[in-house]
Parts: structure tokens; sequence; C-alpha cells
């Protein structure tokens, strides 16, 4: 990986941590999430007017990758529903990694060196590790499985948009296009909202807003880079957001243990250091 490529995905790891901060701070969940569903929808329609349609073989993905982002998304509200930001998020984005690389290699060929492999490892442990006590036992059950299976949820979306965006032929137009789809998204959770879309307060719209420009950007500089570098390693790069996300945790929301947080936090960055050397 290039350091463009390198730093293009952390800026994205940041973004994704903000976003998924938003959601869990917000007093309504669901009407942010069909806010940012909405910004999506926005940027996406900027981005097709701008861009070369996707070759044919790539709508497929499309189409898949749509409908199992809806299911990330809600697996995702009731994820933040049921437990912490430091909980959730590590346990979620911690199982894409190895996930997506395997994935990779069975249906792109892409067979990384041992080193990368051991990077790759190291980093999910780190990423687990910041889950904190969930695997004591001091956590219910249904938080760790809610996360669990929306962290197979994220390395689904992650493979199928790694291969399809290699066929379209366009980055911007495969992204695009991904994004206007997801107004079905947002008119299912907004029909789900009812009459409680007139309540809707000012914070909350601010947050959704924001928060569907933020997470538009994320992804969008994750699918790009998805393009020219290897899957598993720009999946695995991409998971450092748990690092911002357990300081955003700590600082923002006031969670802890901080201490344990840190020291999981330096595990994901010698995992990312060793994937590093393993791409010179």
């Amino acid at each position: 990986m290039t350091t463009t490529a390198v730093s293009l995905v952390l800026v994205a790891a940041l973004l994704h941590a903000i976003w998924n901060a938003f959601v869990k701070s917000a007093s309504d969940r669901l009407a942010v999430l069909g806010l940012i569903n909405l910004g999506h929808v926005a940027f996406g329609i900027g981005l097709v007017l701008i861009s070369p349609f996707p070759a044919i073989e790539s709508w497929g993905y499309i189409a898949a990758s749509t409908v199992i982002h809806f299911g990330y998304y809600f697996l995702l509200y009731h994820s933040y529903r049921l437990g912490d930001l430091s909980h959730v998020y590590p346990i979620a984005r911690g199982m894409s990694p190895v996930i997506v690389a395997l994935g990779a290699q069975f249906f792109a060929g892409e067979t990384l060196p041992p080193m990368a492999w051991a990077g790759i490892i190291v980093a999910s442990a780190g990423i687990f590790l910041l889950s904190g006590d969930v695997f004591r036992g001091k956590t219910p059950p249904i938080v760790v499985i809610t996360a669990l299976v929306t962290g197979v949820m994220i390395a689904s979306y992650s493979l199928v948009d790694g291969l399809g965006v290699r066929l379209a032929g366009t980055s911007l137009g495969y992204i695009g296009w991904l994004f206007v789809f997801e107004a079905l998204a947002a008119g299912v959770i907004f029909a789900k909202l009812g009459r409680g879309v007139r309540l809707i307060s000012r914070r909350t719209l601010v947050l959704g807003l924001l928060g569907g420009l933020v997470s538009a950007t994320a992804y969008g500089l994750v699918i790009y880079v998805k393009a020219i570098a290897p899957l598993g390693m720009v999946s695995t790069l991409r998971e450092t957001s748990v690092v911002f996300a357990a300081l955003i945790g700590a600082i923002w929301l006031g969670e802890r243990p901080w201490k344990l947080r840190i020291a999981a936090s330096c595990i994901v960055a010698c995992g990312v250091v060793i994937m590093g050397l393993a791409a010179i």
C-alpha cells in the first residue's frame, strides 16, 4: 500500500469512529440512522452526476451490498441500543479483518505473505481486547451476539464492495449508485418513525445530517482505496478506527476502563506496523 492509500484509510477510520459516536450519543438513534442514510443519498446523487456509469458486471454487487447494508444498519441500531460504544464497536469491527482477508484470498486470489497475516491477527487480537470485560460475563450475551453478527455484516459488505468496485470500471460511479440505493433503507426507517418524524429535535437533525456527510466520506474513501490495494490489508488498516472509538468513548462519552483501552490500542498499532512492513 502506498503512503497515500494508507493516509486515506486512516482518515476514513477516524471519520467512521466519529459517526458511530454520533449514533451512540443520540437520543433518537433510529432517526439519526435515517438521516445518515439520507446524507448518503444526497452524496451519491452528486457522484452519479459527475461519474461514468458502472459496468453491468458490477450491478449484482451493488444490489448485494445494498441488502447487506440494510441488515447492517438494523443490527447496528440494536447493538447501540443494548451496549456501549466501547463494547459493541470493537467486537463488530474486530471480526472483519480476518474474514475479509480469507474471503479475498478465496474469491479474489489475493494471497498475503505470512507477515501480513501475522499483522492481521495481532491487530484483530488488540481490537478484541478493546472490548474490555465483555467476554468476562459482565455484559449481557445479547450484546455480544448482536455485535458479532454486525461484524459478519461488515465483513460481508467489505468483501462484496471490494470485488464489485474492481468490476465497475469507475470507483466514484460505484460509490455513487451504492449510496443512491440507500434511499430504500432511509424510506423504511422513516416509515417506521411515522408521525414521530415531526418530533425530531434540532440536535438529532444536525447529528444525523452531519453524520451522513462524515459516513459517506469515510466509506467512499475506503471503497476508492480497495480498487488499488489488497482487500485484507485495507480492511485491517481501516479497523484502527477502534483506537479512535476508544478515545472518543473515554473522552467524550466518559466510558471506562481507559487503561485497558490504551494497552489494546498499542496492540492494534503493532499489528498495523507489521502489516506495513509486510508490504515493503
